[in-house]
């Protein structure tokens, strides 16, 4: 396997293997499990199949991730850079584009073309839009990358879940306001998944055109000039529904909803159990403090962050956002998630089990030390959180800093 070698300040050689090189082949599978699971249906008409990959997400995924557990290696500081250059890791975020066009075209096909029933239809277009979710997180790993070609990519990528507009809030607008108030991705404490949807979906696209809207001025062009990324993506979005709708007919529209419907709420879970309830503050210049590996909740575990180009490793990623997959590091004392992804996807689905499992976690951790001031809390459920948190301090959060406080 390959190894690579390093020196350290002190002239000490330091050598490092990744346990996990051929692993990384995960990330690019896992998005194309439908093909398989259609091809079983296709086989043998037994409607399980269909079921099964539901089954897989969000029944198997957290088992795994429970019984093989969680890797806290590391590579050295001293080789990341020999990390990075390595084209191997950067080729896999490249195969799997095309491979997202491939998943969706084959379920559009499939749902639109066969005597399916009506739950046979539905079960099609929600399993494919999950995984084109997972369309979003390969433009997020191409989209932070100063390659042109890895933007260009991630422009394409993103057309599938039609998410145009993701690079640009994300990067511009989540990654400088993360873990405040102000960001429309960073959940809130005591804030459902279901009430952060509503703020989360549109805040995001609000955000995305105002800040490109704002370049092009700046540069004396229109907003919808055709320089605009978010334009191109949902250009390649349109034609393809154009090319779909000409093809097979109206039935492509429920589809294309549902299966756009799934992706959106695939990211939105991702955001909601991201920063959950952490808070940036300002100082007294107003400015905010620096964005640290505290300010995201991280998670170790082995499969989900296998199949999820290194997601979960959130910290890291927020500390250094132009680090490629492979690189991500764990940090000790970190805000940390009790399973992969897929799980905590689960939990954020039943409020009443997330707030009694998270909320002690988020209360819990040293940086916040039981201090409401240190929370980012939703002010709707200020009251009852104060009622269970604050009443040992008998002081309310300040929230100075709010709108219309």
């Amino acid at each position: 396997m390959k190894g690579y070698t390093g020196v350290t300040a002190d002239g000490q050689s330091v050598h490092y293997v990744d346990r996990k090189r051929w692993l990384w082949i995960l990330s690019v599978v896992y998005p194309i499990q439908p093909l398989l699971f259609l091809w079983f249906h296709a086989q043998s008409g037994n409607i399980g199949w269909l079921i099964l990959p539901f089954v897989l997400n969000y029944g198997i995924a957290p088992l795994l991730d429970w019984v093989i557990g969680e890797d806290h290696n590391n590579p050295p500081e001293e080789i990341i850079m020999q990390l990075e250059c390595d084209p191997y890791y950067r080729r896999l975020t490249w195969i799997i584009v095309p491979l997202h066009f491939v998943t969706l075209i084959t379920a559009a096909a499939y749902a639109t073309t066969e005597p399916l029933s009506l739950s046979e239809f539905l079960l099609v277009a929600a399993f494919s839009g999950i995984i084109a979710g997972l369309a979003i997180n390969t433009g997020h790993e191409l989209g932070h990358k100063n390659s042109p070609f890895e933007k260009l990519l991630a422009r394409i990528v993103l057309a599938v879940p039609a998410y145009g507009h993701f690079t640009i809030e994300h990067n511009r607008g989540h990654h400088k306001t993360v873990s405040t108030f102000e960001d429309p991705a960073s959940s809130r404490m005591g804030e459902s998944i279901y009430k952060f949807a509503l703020r989360e979906i549109p805040g995001s696209f609000a955000g995305a055109w105002a800040i490109e809207k704002q370049r092009l001025n700046s540069r004396g062009k229109p907003s919808w000039h055709y320089s605009n990324p978010i334009l191109q993506s949902y250009s390649i979005t349109l034609l393809l529904a154009i090319i779909f709708f000409l093809s097979v007919g109206w039935k492509i529209i429920p589809f294309l909803l549902i299966h756009t419907a799934a992706a959106y709420w695939q990211l939105t879970s991702a955001n909601y159990i991201e920063h959950y309830g952490l808070l940036r503050h300002k100082g007294d210049d107003g400015k905010l403090e620096r964005c640290s590996p505290h300010h995201s909740w991280n998670s170790n575990h082995i499969f989900s962050n296998l199949v999820l180009f290194h997601l979960e490793r959130h910290s890291d990623h927020h500390t250094h956002p132009l680090r490629r997959y492979q690189s991500l590091r764990h940090f000790e004392n970190l805000p940390r998630l009790p399973n992969g992804y897929f799980g905590m996807y689960v939990l954020a689905y039943l409020p009443w089990l997330w707030f009694k499992l998270m909320d002690k976690r988020l209360m819990a951790l040293p940086h916040v030390n039981g201090d409401l001031d240190n929370v980012n809390i939703d002010p709707a459920a200020h009251p009852s959180i104060f009622l269970r948190w604050g009443r040992d301090k008998m002081s309310e959060p300040t929230y100075t800093d709010l709108p219309g406080v």
